[in-house]
Protein backbone atom coordinates (compact mmCIF):
# COMPACT_ATOMS: atom_id res chain seq x y z
CA UNK A 1 0.00 0.00 0.00
CA UNK A 2 1.28 3.43 -0.84
CA UNK A 3 -0.18 6.59 0.61
CA UNK A 4 0.72 9.49 -1.63
CA UNK A 5 0.21 13.15 -0.87
CA UNK A 6 0.54 16.00 -3.31
CA UNK A 7 1.94 18.99 -1.50
CA UNK A 8 0.84 21.46 -4.14
CA UNK A 9 -1.15 20.38 -7.11
CA UNK A 10 -1.01 21.35 -10.77
CA UNK A 11 -4.56 22.42 -11.51
CA UNK A 12 -6.39 21.33 -14.65
CA UNK A 13 -8.63 24.23 -15.64
CA UNK A 14 -11.56 23.45 -17.96
CA UNK A 15 -11.49 25.47 -21.17
CA UNK A 16 -14.71 27.36 -20.52
CA UNK A 17 -13.40 28.62 -17.16
CA UNK A 18 -9.80 29.32 -18.16
CA UNK A 19 -9.96 33.05 -18.97
CA UNK A 20 -12.12 33.95 -15.97
CA UNK A 21 -9.97 31.82 -13.72
CA UNK A 22 -6.79 33.48 -14.94
CA UNK A 23 -8.22 36.99 -14.50
CA UNK A 24 -9.42 36.12 -11.01
CA UNK A 25 -6.09 34.68 -9.94
CA UNK A 26 -4.02 37.52 -11.38
CA UNK A 27 -4.85 39.56 -8.29
CA UNK A 28 -3.63 36.86 -5.90
CA UNK A 29 -0.18 36.31 -4.47
CA UNK A 30 2.87 34.95 -6.27
CA UNK A 31 2.37 31.35 -5.11
CA UNK A 32 -1.16 31.33 -6.47
CA UNK A 33 0.03 32.73 -9.78
CA UNK A 34 2.59 29.96 -9.96
CA UNK A 35 -0.18 27.40 -9.55
CA UNK A 36 -2.14 29.05 -12.35
CA UNK A 37 0.90 28.99 -14.61
CA UNK A 38 1.42 25.28 -14.08
CA UNK A 39 -2.30 24.62 -14.53
CA UNK A 40 -2.46 26.53 -17.77
CA UNK A 41 0.57 24.66 -19.11
CA UNK A 42 -0.93 21.23 -18.44
CA UNK A 43 -4.33 22.26 -19.73
CA UNK A 44 -2.94 23.88 -22.88
CA UNK A 45 -0.70 20.94 -23.78
CA UNK A 46 -3.46 18.42 -23.16
CA UNK A 47 -5.86 20.31 -25.41
CA UNK A 48 -3.32 20.88 -28.17
CA UNK A 49 -2.12 17.27 -28.24
CA UNK A 50 -5.46 15.67 -27.27
CA UNK A 51 -4.06 13.72 -24.31
CA UNK A 52 -7.00 13.44 -21.90
CA UNK A 53 -10.30 14.90 -20.83
CA UNK A 54 -12.27 14.99 -17.59
CA UNK A 55 -16.04 15.02 -17.30
CA UNK A 56 -18.50 15.61 -14.43
CA UNK A 57 -20.09 12.25 -15.22
CA UNK A 58 -17.10 10.64 -13.44
CA UNK A 59 -15.54 13.17 -11.05
CA UNK A 60 -11.86 12.59 -10.42
CA UNK A 61 -11.44 10.05 -13.21
CA UNK A 62 -9.46 10.75 -16.36
CA UNK A 63 -10.52 9.79 -19.87
CA UNK A 64 -7.25 9.12 -21.65
CA UNK A 65 -7.51 9.86 -25.36
CA UNK A 66 -5.46 7.85 -27.90
CA UNK A 67 -2.42 10.14 -27.64
CA UNK A 68 -2.49 10.18 -23.85
CA UNK A 69 -2.97 6.42 -23.80
CA UNK A 70 0.19 5.97 -25.88
CA UNK A 71 2.21 7.90 -23.29
CA UNK A 72 0.54 6.09 -20.38
CA UNK A 73 1.24 2.66 -21.90
CA UNK A 74 4.85 3.50 -22.67
CA UNK A 75 5.46 4.65 -19.10
CA UNK A 76 3.92 1.47 -17.73
CA UNK A 77 5.85 -0.71 -20.19
CA UNK A 78 9.10 1.04 -19.24
CA UNK A 79 8.56 0.39 -15.55
CA UNK A 80 7.47 -3.21 -16.04
CA UNK A 81 10.64 -3.86 -18.03
CA UNK A 82 12.87 -2.42 -15.30
CA UNK A 83 11.06 -4.07 -12.41
CA UNK A 84 10.81 -7.54 -13.88
CA UNK A 85 14.11 -7.86 -15.72
CA UNK A 86 16.42 -5.69 -13.64
CA UNK A 87 15.03 -5.94 -10.11
CA UNK A 88 13.30 -9.31 -9.92
CA UNK A 89 9.65 -8.30 -9.50
CA UNK A 90 6.85 -10.65 -10.50
CA UNK A 91 3.72 -8.95 -11.80
CA UNK A 92 0.35 -9.97 -10.35
CA UNK A 93 -3.20 -8.86 -11.12
CA UNK A 94 -5.51 -8.57 -8.11
CA UNK A 95 -9.24 -7.89 -7.53
CA UNK A 96 -10.66 -4.38 -7.33
CA UNK A 97 -13.25 -5.18 -4.63
CA UNK A 98 -12.71 -6.95 -1.30
CA UNK A 99 -14.94 -7.79 1.62
CA UNK A 100 -15.00 -5.43 4.55
CA UNK A 101 -13.33 -8.13 6.67
CA UNK A 102 -10.09 -7.78 4.71
CA UNK A 103 -9.94 -4.05 5.36
CA UNK A 104 -10.72 -4.62 9.04
CA UNK A 105 -7.87 -7.09 9.27
CA UNK A 106 -5.43 -4.74 7.54
CA UNK A 107 -6.47 -1.76 9.68
CA UNK A 108 -7.73 0.32 6.79
CA UNK A 109 -11.36 0.19 7.88
CA UNK A 110 -10.43 1.85 11.13
CA UNK A 111 -7.84 4.25 9.79
CA UNK A 112 -8.73 4.89 6.15
CA UNK A 113 -12.37 4.06 5.44
CA UNK A 114 -13.40 7.70 4.97
CA UNK A 115 -11.09 7.76 1.94
CA UNK A 116 -12.51 4.53 0.51
CA UNK A 117 -15.47 3.86 -1.77
CA UNK A 118 -17.71 1.38 0.01
CA UNK A 119 -19.81 -1.04 -2.05
CA UNK A 120 -22.85 -3.03 -0.96
CA UNK A 121 -23.25 -6.59 -2.23
CA UNK A 122 -26.47 -7.67 -3.95
CA UNK A 123 -26.89 -10.84 -1.92
CA UNK A 124 -29.34 -11.40 0.95
CA UNK A 125 -26.80 -10.42 3.61
CA UNK A 126 -26.13 -7.05 1.95
CA UNK A 127 -22.49 -7.58 2.86
CA UNK A 128 -20.30 -4.49 2.68
CA UNK A 129 -17.27 -4.38 0.40
CA UNK A 130 -14.54 -1.83 -0.25
CA UNK A 131 -13.19 -0.70 -3.61
CA UNK A 132 -9.44 -1.01 -3.11
CA UNK A 133 -7.45 2.19 -2.50
CA UNK A 134 -4.18 0.21 -2.43
CA UNK A 135 -2.79 -3.22 -3.31
CA UNK A 136 -0.93 -4.34 -0.20
CA UNK A 137 -3.70 -6.37 1.51
CA UNK A 138 -4.23 -8.34 -1.71
CA UNK A 139 -0.51 -9.05 -1.93
CA UNK A 140 -0.59 -10.26 1.67
CA UNK A 141 -3.36 -12.69 0.69
CA UNK A 142 -1.15 -14.06 -2.11
CA UNK A 143 1.85 -14.41 0.20
CA UNK A 144 -0.17 -16.23 2.85
CA UNK A 145 -1.79 -18.71 0.45
CA UNK A 146 1.43 -20.74 -0.02
CA UNK A 147 4.00 -22.23 2.31
CA UNK A 148 6.97 -19.89 2.25
CA UNK A 149 10.61 -20.61 3.01
CA UNK A 150 13.58 -18.33 3.59
CA UNK A 151 14.72 -19.54 0.16
CA UNK A 152 11.71 -17.75 -1.38
CA UNK A 153 12.74 -14.38 0.04
CA UNK A 154 12.97 -11.66 -0.97
CA UNK A 155 9.63 -12.09 -2.76
CA UNK A 156 8.73 -9.08 -4.89
CA UNK A 157 5.24 -8.44 -6.31
CA UNK A 158 4.35 -5.63 -8.72
CA UNK A 159 0.81 -4.55 -9.59
CA UNK A 160 -0.61 -1.93 -11.96
CA UNK A 161 -4.30 -2.52 -11.15
CA UNK A 162 -6.41 0.66 -10.97
CA UNK A 163 -6.99 2.10 -7.49
CA UNK A 164 -9.79 4.30 -6.17
CA UNK A 165 -9.68 6.82 -3.33
CA UNK A 166 -12.58 8.99 -2.28
CA UNK A 167 -10.87 12.37 -2.52
CA UNK A 168 -12.96 15.40 -1.61
CA UNK A 169 -14.59 16.85 -4.72
CA UNK A 170 -13.09 20.28 -4.06
CA UNK A 171 -9.57 18.81 -4.11
CA UNK A 172 -9.90 17.07 -7.49
CA UNK A 173 -7.56 18.49 -10.11
CA UNK A 174 -6.77 17.16 -13.58
CA UNK A 175 -4.16 14.42 -13.44
CA UNK A 176 -2.62 15.42 -10.11
CA UNK A 177 -5.51 14.82 -7.73
CA UNK A 178 -7.83 12.05 -8.88
CA UNK A 179 -10.12 9.38 -7.52
CA UNK A 180 -9.18 6.63 -9.96
CA UNK A 181 -5.50 6.16 -10.74
CA UNK A 182 -2.70 3.65 -11.33
CA UNK A 183 0.52 3.12 -9.41
CA UNK A 184 3.66 1.27 -10.37
CA UNK A 185 2.97 -0.48 -7.10
CA UNK A 186 5.34 -3.00 -5.60
CA UNK A 187 5.66 -4.94 -2.35
CA UNK A 188 8.72 -6.78 -1.14
CA UNK A 189 8.54 -9.49 1.50
CA UNK A 190 11.98 -10.05 3.00
CA UNK A 191 13.98 -10.89 6.12
CA UNK A 192 15.44 -8.33 8.50
CA UNK A 193 18.87 -8.98 6.99
CA UNK A 194 17.61 -8.22 3.48
CA UNK A 195 15.92 -4.89 4.24
CA UNK A 196 19.02 -2.77 3.73
CA UNK A 197 19.86 -4.23 0.32
CA UNK A 198 16.26 -4.13 -0.92
CA UNK A 199 15.76 -0.48 -0.03
CA UNK A 200 19.15 0.31 -1.54
CA UNK A 201 17.94 -1.26 -4.81
CA UNK A 202 14.74 0.77 -4.64
CA UNK A 203 16.79 3.95 -4.30
CA UNK A 204 18.97 2.86 -7.24
CA UNK A 205 15.91 2.52 -9.48
CA UNK A 206 14.65 5.91 -8.33
CA UNK A 207 18.02 7.49 -9.08
CA UNK A 208 18.21 5.94 -12.55
CA UNK A 209 14.71 7.14 -13.44
CA UNK A 210 15.00 10.70 -12.15
CA UNK A 211 18.57 11.44 -13.23
CA UNK A 212 18.99 9.47 -16.49
CA UNK A 213 15.57 8.86 -18.05
CA UNK A 214 13.27 11.52 -16.60
CA UNK A 215 15.41 14.49 -15.47
CA UNK A 216 12.39 16.59 -14.54
CA UNK A 217 13.79 19.31 -12.31
CA UNK A 218 17.52 18.79 -12.08
CA UNK A 219 20.19 21.17 -13.41
CA UNK A 220 23.77 22.16 -12.65
CA UNK A 221 22.77 23.89 -9.43
CA UNK A 222 19.80 21.82 -8.27
CA UNK A 223 19.55 18.03 -7.73
CA UNK A 224 17.06 16.07 -9.83
CA UNK A 225 15.06 15.11 -6.74
CA UNK A 226 15.03 15.43 -2.96
CA UNK A 227 14.44 12.88 -0.20
CA UNK A 228 12.26 13.23 2.88
CA UNK A 229 11.89 10.79 5.77
CA UNK A 230 8.32 10.88 7.10
CA UNK A 231 7.95 9.64 10.67
CA UNK A 232 5.19 8.26 12.92
CA UNK A 233 1.87 10.13 12.57
CA UNK A 234 -0.52 10.87 15.40
CA UNK A 235 -2.83 8.08 14.22
CA UNK A 236 -0.89 4.83 13.83
CA UNK A 237 -0.99 1.10 14.43
CA UNK A 238 1.61 -1.03 16.21
CA UNK A 239 4.07 -0.54 19.04
CA UNK A 240 6.16 2.60 19.41
CA UNK A 241 9.31 0.50 19.87
CA UNK A 242 8.75 -1.13 16.47
CA UNK A 243 8.19 2.28 14.90
CA UNK A 244 11.38 3.66 16.43
CA UNK A 245 13.35 0.70 15.07
CA UNK A 246 11.88 1.15 11.59
CA UNK A 247 12.65 4.88 11.56
CA UNK A 248 16.24 4.30 12.68
CA UNK A 249 16.64 1.67 9.94
CA UNK A 250 15.56 4.14 7.24
CA UNK A 251 17.76 6.91 8.68
CA UNK A 252 20.75 4.58 8.55
CA UNK A 253 20.06 3.58 4.93
CA UNK A 254 19.59 7.20 3.85
CA UNK A 255 22.81 8.26 5.57
CA UNK A 256 24.76 5.50 3.86
CA UNK A 257 23.26 6.39 0.46
CA UNK A 258 25.13 9.69 0.41
CA UNK A 259 21.95 11.64 -0.38
CA UNK A 260 20.96 14.50 1.87
CA UNK A 261 17.45 14.29 3.27
CA UNK A 262 15.01 16.15 5.46
CA UNK A 263 12.70 14.81 8.16
CA UNK A 264 8.96 15.40 7.96
CA UNK A 265 7.74 14.68 11.48
CA UNK A 266 4.38 12.95 11.75
CA UNK A 267 3.75 12.49 8.02
CA UNK A 268 4.35 8.73 7.79
CA UNK A 269 1.71 6.20 6.78
CA UNK A 270 -0.37 4.83 9.65
CA UNK A 271 1.43 1.49 9.42
CA UNK A 272 5.05 2.61 9.07
CA UNK A 273 7.61 5.33 8.25
CA UNK A 274 8.47 6.14 4.67
CA UNK A 275 10.96 7.79 2.37
CA UNK A 276 9.28 10.25 0.00
CA UNK A 277 10.98 11.37 -3.21
CA UNK A 278 10.04 14.84 -4.41
CA UNK A 279 10.63 16.69 -7.67
CA UNK A 280 9.96 20.32 -8.54
CA UNK A 281 7.96 21.70 -11.43
CA UNK A 282 8.98 24.77 -13.44
CA UNK A 283 7.43 27.13 -10.86
CA UNK A 284 9.43 25.60 -8.01
CA UNK A 285 6.57 23.70 -6.39
CA UNK A 286 7.40 20.28 -4.96
CA UNK A 287 5.47 17.13 -5.86
CA UNK A 288 5.82 13.73 -4.25
CA UNK A 289 6.45 11.03 -6.81
CA UNK A 290 8.26 7.94 -5.59
CA UNK A 291 7.90 6.50 -2.10
CA UNK A 292 9.51 3.68 -0.12
CA UNK A 293 7.74 2.53 3.03
CA UNK A 294 8.85 0.10 5.70
CA UNK A 295 6.09 -1.97 7.30
CA UNK A 296 6.27 -4.29 10.31
CA UNK A 297 2.50 -4.06 10.94
CA UNK A 298 0.72 -5.77 8.02
CA UNK A 299 2.78 -9.00 8.25
CA UNK A 300 1.70 -9.19 11.89
CA UNK A 301 -1.96 -8.45 11.18
CA UNK A 302 -2.11 -11.07 8.42
CA UNK A 303 0.00 -13.56 10.40
CA UNK A 304 2.42 -13.91 7.52
CA UNK A 305 5.28 -16.30 8.12
CA UNK A 306 8.09 -18.19 6.46
CA UNK A 307 10.19 -21.15 7.55
CA UNK A 308 13.68 -20.04 8.54
CA UNK A 309 16.99 -21.88 8.25
CA UNK A 310 16.46 -23.09 11.81
CA UNK A 311 13.18 -24.72 10.79
CA UNK A 312 11.06 -22.35 12.86
CA UNK A 313 8.60 -19.75 11.59
CA UNK A 314 9.29 -16.03 11.42
CA UNK A 315 7.49 -12.90 10.26
CA UNK A 316 8.69 -11.32 7.03
CA UNK A 317 9.19 -7.58 6.78
CA UNK A 318 7.18 -5.76 4.13
CA UNK A 319 8.47 -2.91 1.96
CA UNK A 320 5.99 -0.84 -0.05
CA UNK A 321 7.49 1.08 -2.96
CA UNK A 322 6.58 2.98 -6.10
CA UNK A 323 8.89 4.89 -8.41
CA UNK A 324 6.43 6.92 -10.48
CA UNK A 325 3.89 6.95 -7.68
CA UNK A 326 0.63 7.74 -9.40
CA UNK A 327 1.23 7.32 -13.15
CA UNK A 328 -1.37 10.02 -13.79
CA UNK A 329 0.36 12.54 -11.54
CA UNK A 330 3.74 11.61 -13.01
CA UNK A 331 2.36 12.37 -16.48
CA UNK A 332 1.18 15.79 -15.26
CA UNK A 333 4.65 16.56 -13.94
CA UNK A 334 6.21 15.47 -17.23
CA UNK A 335 3.80 17.73 -19.12
CA UNK A 336 4.73 20.63 -16.88
CA UNK A 337 8.42 19.87 -17.37
CA UNK A 338 8.56 19.44 -21.14
CA UNK A 339 5.66 21.73 -22.18
CA UNK A 340 4.54 19.06 -24.62
CA UNK A 341 7.96 18.61 -26.22
CA UNK A 342 8.12 14.91 -25.46
CA UNK A 343 11.30 12.92 -26.00
CA UNK A 344 10.98 10.83 -29.13
CA UNK A 345 10.32 7.52 -27.36
CA UNK A 346 7.39 8.96 -25.39
CA UNK A 347 6.02 11.26 -28.07
CA UNK A 348 2.56 10.27 -29.37
CA UNK A 349 3.44 12.41 -32.42
CA UNK A 350 6.81 11.06 -33.47
CA UNK A 351 6.98 11.98 -37.14
CA UNK A 352 5.00 13.99 -39.69
CA UNK A 353 5.38 13.21 -43.39
CA UNK A 354 4.73 16.14 -45.74
CA UNK A 355 4.46 15.48 -49.49
CA UNK A 356 5.46 18.69 -51.29
CA UNK A 357 3.01 18.21 -54.20
CA UNK A 358 -0.05 16.25 -53.14
CA UNK A 359 -1.26 15.83 -56.73
CA UNK A 360 1.95 14.16 -57.89
CA UNK A 361 1.49 10.37 -57.92
CA UNK A 362 5.18 9.53 -57.55
CA UNK A 363 5.57 11.86 -54.60
CA UNK A 364 2.42 10.51 -52.96
CA UNK A 365 3.53 6.92 -53.55
CA UNK A 366 6.85 7.57 -51.78
CA UNK A 367 5.07 9.44 -48.97
CA UNK A 368 2.68 6.54 -48.40
CA UNK A 369 5.57 4.07 -48.56
CA UNK A 370 7.39 6.15 -45.93
CA UNK A 371 4.40 6.08 -43.58
CA UNK A 372 3.89 2.32 -43.98
CA UNK A 373 7.60 1.59 -43.53
CA UNK A 374 7.96 3.60 -40.33
CA UNK A 375 4.70 2.28 -38.92
CA UNK A 376 5.91 -1.24 -39.87
CA UNK A 377 2.39 -2.04 -41.01
CA UNK A 378 1.44 -5.67 -41.53
CA UNK A 379 -1.71 -6.18 -43.57
CA UNK A 380 -1.33 -9.94 -44.02
CA UNK A 381 -4.42 -11.43 -42.30
CA UNK A 382 -2.59 -14.71 -41.65
CA UNK A 383 0.62 -13.26 -40.23
CA UNK A 384 0.66 -11.87 -36.67
CA UNK A 385 2.89 -8.97 -35.74
CA UNK A 386 5.95 -10.36 -33.89
CA UNK A 387 6.71 -9.36 -30.29
CA UNK A 388 9.27 -6.66 -29.55
CA UNK A 389 8.85 -5.12 -33.00
CA UNK A 390 8.98 -1.37 -33.58
CA UNK A 391 5.99 0.60 -34.83
CA UNK A 392 6.37 4.36 -34.84
CA UNK A 393 3.65 6.99 -34.59
CA UNK A 394 3.73 8.58 -38.04
CA UNK A 395 1.15 10.84 -39.70
CA UNK A 396 0.91 12.44 -43.15
CA UNK A 397 -0.30 15.97 -43.85
CA UNK A 398 -1.88 16.12 -47.33
CA UNK A 399 -3.82 19.33 -46.81
CA UNK A 400 -4.01 21.89 -49.57
CA UNK A 401 -1.67 24.22 -47.70
CA UNK A 402 1.84 25.46 -48.38
CA UNK A 403 4.74 23.31 -47.25
CA UNK A 404 5.90 26.01 -44.81
CA UNK A 405 2.43 26.19 -43.27
CA UNK A 406 2.30 22.42 -42.79
CA UNK A 407 5.80 22.41 -41.28
CA UNK A 408 4.81 25.17 -38.84
CA UNK A 409 1.71 23.25 -37.81
CA UNK A 410 3.75 20.09 -37.22
CA UNK A 411 6.19 22.05 -35.05
CA UNK A 412 3.30 23.56 -33.07
CA UNK A 413 2.05 20.03 -32.36
CA UNK A 414 5.58 19.09 -31.25
CA UNK A 415 6.23 16.30 -33.74
CA UNK A 416 9.79 15.11 -33.08
CA UNK A 417 10.67 14.79 -36.77
CA UNK A 418 9.33 16.18 -40.02
CA UNK A 419 9.92 14.40 -43.32
CA UNK A 420 9.51 16.32 -46.60
CA UNK A 421 9.14 14.49 -49.91
CA UNK A 422 9.43 16.18 -53.28
CA UNK A 423 10.86 15.54 -56.75
CA UNK A 424 14.45 15.36 -55.46
CA UNK A 425 13.51 12.66 -52.94
CA UNK A 426 11.67 10.64 -55.58
CA UNK A 427 14.74 10.70 -57.83
CA UNK A 428 17.20 9.76 -55.06
CA UNK A 429 14.86 7.36 -53.25
CA UNK A 430 15.74 9.18 -50.03
CA UNK A 431 13.71 11.47 -47.80
CA UNK A 432 14.48 14.93 -46.40
CA UNK A 433 14.25 14.87 -42.62
CA UNK A 434 14.58 17.56 -39.96
CA UNK A 435 13.83 17.89 -36.25
CA UNK A 436 11.32 20.27 -34.67
CA UNK A 437 14.20 22.26 -33.10
CA UNK A 438 16.46 22.66 -36.15
CA UNK A 439 16.04 23.70 -39.77
CA UNK A 440 18.98 21.53 -40.81
CA UNK A 441 17.77 18.96 -43.34
CA UNK A 442 19.41 15.58 -43.94
CA UNK A 443 18.83 13.20 -46.83
CA UNK A 444 18.40 9.64 -45.53
CA UNK A 445 17.14 6.33 -46.86
CA UNK A 446 14.05 4.87 -45.21
CA UNK A 447 16.20 2.20 -43.60
CA UNK A 448 18.47 4.86 -42.13
CA UNK A 449 15.46 6.74 -40.77
CA UNK A 450 13.96 3.56 -39.30
CA UNK A 451 17.29 2.61 -37.68
CA UNK A 452 17.61 6.13 -36.26
CA UNK A 453 14.15 5.89 -34.72
CA UNK A 454 14.93 2.45 -33.28
CA UNK A 455 18.10 3.81 -31.67
CA UNK A 456 16.21 6.72 -30.10
CA UNK A 457 13.46 4.48 -28.75
CA UNK A 458 15.76 1.79 -27.34
CA UNK A 459 17.87 4.43 -25.57
CA UNK A 460 14.87 6.33 -24.18
CA UNK A 461 15.80 9.50 -26.07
Amino acid sequence: MLLLRCRRTVLHVPTKFSSKFIRYCSSHDTDQNKIDSAANTANEVSQKQELYITDPISPGSVFFLPNGTKIFNKLVSFMKLQQQNKYGFQEVVTPLIYRKTLWEQSGHWENYKDDMFRVEGNDLSKEEYGLKPMNCPGHCVIFKRFDRSYNDLPLRFSDFSPLHRNEASGALSGLTRVRKFHQDDGHIFCTQEQVHQEIKKCLELVDMCYTSVFPISGNDTKPAYSLTLSTRPEKFVGEIEVWNHAEETLKSILSESGHSYTINEGDGAFYGPKIDILVHDHTGKSHQVATIQLDFQLPERFKLEYKSKDNDYKRPIMIHRAVFGSVERFMAILIDSNKGKWPFWLNPNQCMVIPVKTQDKKIMDLAEKTVKTLRAENTDPKSPIPPNSFHFSVDMDCRDESVSKRIRDAIKKHYSFIIMIGDKEVESDKVAIRTRESRNVNQLTLKEVFDKFVDLETNYK
